[in-house]
C-alpha cells in the first residue's frame, strides 16, 4: 500500500497539477485514470490514520480490498491547517494517478470532491458522511449516527449508578450534534432522571477538536468531577485523551466509530470501554471498491443504518455481554426503531 505522508500530500499534489497542465494544455481529463478499479485511494480527515477510530476504520476497508480484491491502494494523509485548495490538490493528485474510486473520509472533502469530480467523469468519488455534494460520479457514503447513538443512550442510563453521563464531541457541527441528540434521547427515553452533560472541545473554522486528545482528556476530567461515571466520546483521535481519563477514574466510556475495545492503541484502557457506536465505515468502502471493480460502480446516496447494521453496538467487552438486563433493552429499542416505533431525532 502507498501512503503519502503530511508532509509530502501537497508537494506531490502540486508538482503532479504543474505538469498535467504543461501536457494537456491546460485541460483536465480522463487521461491515464485507471477505470477497472485495480487501483483505490482514500484520503484522510483530520486526524489521520491511527486515529483509533473514524480513519483507521476506513484504512480497515482499504486494506480488505487490497487482501480480498487485489487492488493495489494508496492513502493520503491531511496536513495540519489545511484548506479546501489543499483537498483539491490531494484528490486531482489520486485521480490522475489512475486510482479509480478517490474516496475522501469525511464531510470535509465535500467543496474539494465538487470541484474535483466534474474533471474525472471516468473516475468514481467516494465521501464519506456527506450527502450535500453530487454527481453522476460520486458516492455520497452516509450512517444513521443517532440511531446507534440512541443504543448507546439506553445503554448508559441503565448502567449509571451516578445519574449522571456525559458526552464529549469533538467540533460542533451538524453531524457531531447527530451524535449528539440521539444520544441525549436514549438517556431521556430510558430513564429521564440521568443528567446528560454535552460538551464540545472547538468550534467551527477550528477543527482541531477531532485531533488533540488533551482537549478530550480535559474535557472528560471535567466531566467526571461533576459525577459522570458513563462518558460517550465522539471526537476522533481527542476521543483517546477522554478515553485515557475516564479509564484511569474507573469509570465507563462509550467509544465511537471504530469497535474501540479492539483498538490497539487504546488497549490499556480496553476493560473501561463498555461498548462502542460503530459505523460499518470498513464494510462502506470496500464495497464501493468492489463495485468500481465490478464495473457497477455505486453512486448516489448509500445509506447505513440500524436495519442494515450499518450501525451498532459493539458486543467485544465480555462486562457489557454479561450485562442481560442491559442488553435486553438495547435490543428492545434498536427493533422499536427499525420498526419506525421510536423516532431519532437528528438534532438536540
Amino acid at each position: 500500500m502507498r501512503r503519502i505522508t503530511r508532509i509530502t500530500t501537497v508537494g506531490i499534489a502540486s508538482a503532479a497539477l504543474a505538469l498535467s497542465v504543461t501536457a494537456c494544455g491546460g485541460n483536465s481529463s480522463d487521461a491515464g485514470s485507471g477505470s477497472d478499479g485495480d487501483k483505490a485511494a482514500i484520503a484522510y480527515d483530520i486526524g489521520g490514520r491511527g486515529d483509533q477510530s473514524f480513519n483507521d476504520a476506513a484504512y480497515a476497508g482499504l486494506a480488505k480490498a487490497e487482501k480480498d480484491l487485489d487492488v493495489q491502494g494508496s492513502e493520503a494523509e491531511p496536513s495540519d491547517g489545511e484548506g479546501d485548495a489543499d483537498k483539491v490538490q490531494r484528490l486531482t493528485e489520486l485521480a490522475r494517478s489512475g486510482n479509480n474510486p478517490v474516496i475522501g473520509v469525511g464531510f470535509a472533502y465535500a467543496p474539494a470532491i465538487k470541484k474535483v469530480a466534474p474533471k474525472f467523469p471516468k473516475t468514481t468519488f467516494g465521501i464519506i458522511d456527506d450527502a450535500s455534494v453530487t454527481d453522476k460520479n460520486i458516492a455520497n457514503i452516509v450512517f444513521n449516527e443517532e440511531q446507534g447513538s440512541y443504543l448507546a443512550g439506553v445503554a448508559a442510563a441503565k448502567v449509571s449508578k451516578s445519574k449522571t453521563v456525559g458526552f464529549i464531541g469533538g467540533v460542533e457541527t451538524p453531524l457531531i450534534k447527530k451524535f449528539e441528540a440521539g444520544f441525549i434521547q436514549g438517556v431521556k427515553d430510558t430513564d429521564a432522571s440521568v443528567n446528560v452533560l454535552p460538551q464540545y472541545l472547538t468550534q467551527p473554522p477550528d477543527f482541531g477538536g477531532f485531533s488533540k486528545p488533551d482537549l478530550g482528556k480535559a474535557a472528560a476530567q471535567g466531566q467526571l468531577d461533576k459525577k459522570a461515571d458513563v462518558i460517550y466520546s465522539a471526537a476522533g483521535l481527542a476521543g483517546s485523551g477522554a478515553i485515557e481519563a475516564v479509564s484511569k477514574a474507573g469509570k465507563w466510556n462509550i467509544g465511537v466509530d471504530s469497535d474501540q475495545y479492539q483498538q490497539k492503541g487504546l488497549a490499556p484502557y480496553k476493560a473501561s470501554i463498555l461498548t462502542s457506536v460503530t459505523k460499518d465505515i470498513e464494510d462502506a468502502v470496500f464495497n464501493l471498491i468492489k463495485s468500481v471493480k465490478d464495473g457497477k460502480p455505486q453512486t448516489g446516496e448509500i445509506r447505513y443504518g440500524l436495519d442494515k447494521n450499518g450501525v451498532a453496538l459493539s458486543m467485544s467487552n465480555p462486562a457489557f455481554a454479561e450485562m442481560k438486563d442491559v442488553i435486553a433493552a438495547v435490543d428492545k429499542a434498536k427493533q422499536e426503531i427499525i420498526d419506525g416505533k421510536i423516532t431519532v431525532k437528528t438534532a438536540p
